[in-house]
């Protein structure tokens, strides 16, 4: 993979506030990164194509994963931030602007939006952030791992029609945080593809189901 093709990295002249962060001394300056789409987030064939809309509400996630600061769990029971960089958003954002944008290239719904758009969405996606970190797990070597809780809801009856928790772990190459970024793009293009297709069969089961 050509990591620099890969990612958008911007080094600008700031120094991190006061958090647990990873190695010693003062960042001289923050780099940013910006995953981009994969290509196994394309989507399926498979999936059918549904006459109602979906809105996706603003994903949930502890204070830690709701910040644009790159976790890692060097120990079990450990979590850490990377020194001198972030993400360009939050983990959060990341997640809901990935699924989005898995839909709204599906072609697979005729309206697909954030709900604070104003969509008039018939289903309601649903997530909360269990886990956005590069985790040692007692290995030399990390692994980007997401996991994500999703119900999905019928917007009239408030009903739960489906709900299922994703994970995605993919190791990286190195320690080095500019190749495992790459395994967290890899990771979210995945999850985010699992979870956008998911949403689609469920939501046209339920709407099979409920319609004589």
């Amino acid at each position: 993979m050509n990591t620099p093709a890969r990612l958008l990295a911007l080094s600008l002249p700031l120094l991190l506030g006061a958090c647990s962060l990873l190695g010693g001394g003062k960042p001289r300056h923050i780099t940013i990164y910006t995953p981009l789409p994969a290509s196994d987030s394309q989507a399926s064939a498979q999936w059918p194509q549904v006459s109602w809309q979906l809105g996706i509400a603003k994903p949930s996630a502890e204070r830690m994963l709701d910040s644009p600061r790159i976790a890692v769990r060097p120990q079990p029971q450990e979590l850490q931030v990377y020194r001198g960089a972030t993400w360009s958003m939050p983990a959060t954002d990341l997640l809901e602007t990935s699924v989005l944008r898995v839909l709204e290239d599906s072609g697979k719904a005729p309206g697909v939006g954030r709900l604070s758009s104003g969509l008039r969405a018939d289903y309601r996606l649903m997530m909360d952030i269990r886990r956005f970190e590069a985790d040692y797990a007692g290995q030399t070597m990390p692994t980007a791992t997401i996991e994500v809780s999703a119900k999905l809801l019928h917007s009239q009856s408030q009903k739960v029609v489906a709900s299922q928790t994703f994970r995605q772990a993919i190791p990286a190459d190195g320690t080095e945080l500019a190749v495992v970024v790459p395994a967290f793009e890899q990771a979210l293009g995945r999850i985010s593809r699992d979870i956008a297709g998911w949403s689609l069969a469920n939501g046209q089961r339920a709407q099979s189901t409920a319609t004589p």
